[in-house]
């Protein structure tokens, strides 16, 4: 994919990173991507690739994941943090407008992002989150994040994938595992080490970080909506779901089958939703 690296400094100093990837024309509307807790701008390479046939794609990673650096205070480690790096980073694309994609704690920054910046958001993607976060996903997401063994190799780094994603994902193959591992680990010196800061988990290591974002979902301007969920998630709850289209009417949702927290987006039900929804986003 022909796409730009844009390193930016964020307001408090820190060295940050996205993948700009243009689209086919200067004009062509911006699509922001926001990964989940643990994870970076690569999770949406297929996406970015799919997406830029009509749009702007900017695949930013987050302070202390990827290629952005590490903040020395954890407690900056937080989604209005983070959204303000996402509003210094369009600051310095020249990016008025956009639509956001975010997956997990991503949705959740693009829901504060349109309550922060309503003029700004033109439409709203959320990958398997909700105003209420169900309190059974946070227990298993602080099983593991910060905590995970090292491991020695590429092989250990596949099957330690495969172990914490595999309740999500119980269709992959040792191929689909080989390429998640990619993602989420890089290679410093001679081993694979996980990329991201552990000190992220400083917000889940209780298992009790369930905010209640009702007040806030229910502040939203109008602006087109649409939620994907996994079939089998533990994050976002059908009811959770149910609540939101009834105060939503108009936000559209898809289940992606087979599949728990997250769906990666390139799955069939996804990539067709999310193609028809951006198509009607700027009308």
């Amino acid at each position: 994919m022909n796409s730009i690296d844009v390193f930016y400094r964020s307001d408090d100093g820190l060295r940050l990173y996205a993948c700009d990837a243009p689209g086919p024309a200067a004009d062509a509307p911006a699509v922001l991507c926001l990964p989940g807790l643990t994870r970076n701008g690569k999770d949406f390479g297929a996406v970015a690739e799919r997406l830029r046939q009509r749009h702007r794609v900017i695949c930013p990673d987050q302070r202390g994941r990827g290629r952005s650096q590490r903040d020395p205070d954890a407690a900056h480690y937080a989604p209005m943090r983070y959204v303000q790096d996402m509003f210094t980073l369009l600051d310095t694309l020249g990016v008025a407008r956009v639509r956001v994609i975010g997956t997990s704690l991503g949705g959740l920054m693009g829901m504060l992002m349109l309550a922060l910046q309503p003029l700004r958001i033109e439409a709203l993607v959320l990958n398997d989150v909700g105003p209420v976060v169900d309190p059974a996903g946070i227990a298993r997401l602080a099983t593991y994040v910060g905590k995970s063994a090292p491991v020695a190799n590429w092989d250990e780094a596949i099957d330690q994938t495969a172990a914490i994603n595999g309740v999500a994902f119980p269709g992959y193959g040792r191929a689909a595992w080989a390429a998640m591992a990619r993602n989420v680990y890089i290679q410093e010196d001679t081993q694979p080490v996980l990329d991201y800061d552990p000190a992220i988990a400083q917000g889940v290591s209780s298992g009790t970080a369930t905010p209640d974002l009702w007040p806030l979902f229910d502040g939203l301007v109008p602006r087109p909506m649409l939620v994907i969920r996994g079939e089998t998630s533990d994050i976002l709850s059908l009811q959770t779901l149910a609540e939101m289209q009834r105060r939503r009417p108009t936000m559209q949702t898809v289940t992606v089958p087979g599949v728990g927290h997250a769906p990666m987006l390139d799955e069939a039900e996804a990539v067709a939703a999310i193609d028809f929804f951006l198509a009607g986003a700027g009308k």
